[in-house]
């Protein structure tokens, strides 16, 4: 399993990653990075999209979901076949927003693998193909000045924001439906801040070039999650 991934996957994005490096005019790793990442999420754009979907449709059936959960509270088998039937009705699956999310972890684990791989390089070709030439060594310097390979404190605040902010549009977006203390309610808003510090956390531990690539992705999530957002206000204001 791990040799399928490495062939397919892996192997595939560090070689973009070095080619673009070889071809950027200035030969810098950060422009290269923000390419790549830009070109991964285009390409991951319509399973990002089904996730964000399946996720926002299950948050407008919420208040549904709750009543019915109310009403079953007292028996378990009762309320799965209910919430069955209901899912059924409304045609949601609700692991339907799993695999995408599944296949967006397996690439970010290969970027990530890529990133290293890139920034550690030490003339180390022979995971590179035929056709994309072995650079003597890697630029690490961002637009000559900021060291990719080296924890960047400004760039780990700026990409935990950035989780912060694509985090809070979809909770906004999400009907209350429960008290204060509700269980789901409080594990919503530890999210709101777990993601963030888990980021921050990252940005401080790891080279900055995965920071950057996180501000890039997360800055283009939060783009794609506006327009998919944004999609039924038009239709309702339409109407």
């Amino acid at each position: 399993m791990s040799q399928i991934f490495h062939a397919f996957v892996y192997q595939p994005i560090y070689n973009a990653l070095i080619f673009l490096y070889n071809v950027i005019p200035g030969h810098d790793l950060g422009v290269a990075i923000i390419f790549l990442t830009l070109f991964i999420r285009f390409l991951l754009y319509p399973v990002a999209q089904k996730q964000i979907e399946s996720q926002k449709r299950l948050q407008e059936l919420q208040p549904e979901i709750k009543r019915i959960q109310d009403k079953y509270k007292g028996d378990k088998e009762k309320q799965g076949r209910a919430l069955m039937e209901f899912y059924k009705e409304k045609k949601v699956n609700p692991a339907s927003g799993c695999l995408p999310l599944v296949i967006q972890i397996i690439f970010f684990i290969a970027l990530y693998r890529a990133f290293i791989a890139g920034l550690n390089f030490d003339s180390g070709c022979k995971d590179l193909y035929g056709f994309v030439s072995c650079p003597s060594q890697i630029n690490v310097n961002f637009f000559g000045f900021l060291n990719l390979s080296k924890p960047n404190v400004i760039l780990a605040v700026i990409a935990a924001a950035g989780q912060f902010v694509q985090t809070k549009m979809m909770m906004t977006k999400t009907p209350v439906v429960s008290k204060k203390d509700d269980f789901a309610a409080v594990m919503n808003k530890q999210m709101l801040f777990i993601g963030p510090l888990l980021t921050l956390f990252i940005g401080l531990k790891f080279p900055a070039g995965l920071a950057v690539y996180w501000i890039v992705n997360t800055l283009f999530a939060i783009g794609q999650q506006y327009l998919i957002m944004k999609k039924p206000e038009e239709k309702s204001a339409a109407s």
